[in-house]
């Protein structure tokens, strides 16, 4: 699950604050009472993989809101026309956390969904999908916690987490196993990560024995080969030309994780909506 920790809290008095821009809602001002009573129901839309229920609840709760029923479960899968929350309490408050609410579940949700996808194709296999930092600024903690929503794992969640040495540092360092050396000697209890991008990279490598090895934008048939060539020695990530449609032949190769951006960069937004009842 998530906490919502200082950081989640303000984004969302960020969103709030940005939806008001310092005035009213002017449309539910106008046209409803400051003590009418609704129902709010977030239906799904189409079937997906619900992440954000603990977002949407504390978005409520700061506007008022308390009287809330959670029907489901997040990490769970449900079809179209599922009620995933149901909030009772001002109409006003209501419609006035409803593009707020909204923006986390359909984005989050997104996430969990497209991530589930990818750990079903390689569900007959032990390899692991996980994501990047190619995430929403601001917005990496929630990302991340809808990657495992879906099933996915994470990789580092700040550049101070381990090392990831890619192909820019081993140009600066003069070579991928002088890097690999400077980072061993300035940062000895670090986890270290190189990206090399041909079998002879990896060759070189494996003689400081990295903790993970990324095979970058190499084929099923590379990967299989590097895999038979480091022999258990180091655990290998495959990186770049991954898809849905070759995600299982990349895992079948026996490589440990497959590294997909696209999970969090390229996530479909999942539709949910809100149906507003007034109370009899």
């Amino acid at each position: 699950m998530i906490t919502i920790d200082s950081h989640i809290d303000a984004l969302i008095e960020m969103a709030i604050a940005e939806d008001l821009a310092g005035g009213v809602d002017i449309t539910s001002v106008a046209t409803i009472g400051v003590d009418q009573i609704g129902i709010a129901e977030y239906r799904l839309r189409e079937s997906g993989v619900i992440a954000g229920i603990p977002i949407a609840v504390a978005v409520l709760h700061k506007l008022g809101i308390t009287d809330i029923d959670i029907p489901v479960t997040c990490a769970h899968e449900n079809s179209a026309g599922t009620v995933v929350l149901v909030a009772r309490g001002s109409v006003r408050s209501l419609l006035l956390a409803e593009r707020t609410t909204l923006n986390f579940l359909t984005h989050l949700s997104g996430i969990a969904t497209l991530a589930r996808r990818w750990v079903d194709e390689v569900a007959s296999t032990q390899c692991q999908v996980r994501d990047t930092r190619k995430t929403t600024p601001g917005w990496r903690v929630l990302e991340k916690y809808a990657v495992r929503m879906g099933g996915g794992v994470n990789h580092r969640m700040s550049l101070s987490d381990s090392a990831l040495i890619k192909d820019n540092h081993i140009v600066a360092a003069g070579g991928v196993l002088k890097a690999f050396e400077m980072v061993r000697t300035k940062f000895p209890d670090a986890e270290v990560e190189v990206e090399v991008d041909t079998l002879d990279q990896l060759n070189e490598v494996l003689a400081g024995n990295p903790d993970l090895i990324m095979l970058d934008n190499m084929s099923v048939e590379q990967c299989r080969e590097a895999v038979a060539i480091v022999a258990g020695r180091s655990r290998l990530e495959a990186s770049g030309g991954l898809s849905l449609v070759n995600a299982k032949a990349y895992a079948q190769t026996g490589v440990d994780f497959l590294a997909v951006g696209a999970l969090t960069h390229s996530a479909k937004a999942l539709d949910i909506g809100l149906d507003l009842r007034m109370e009899s």
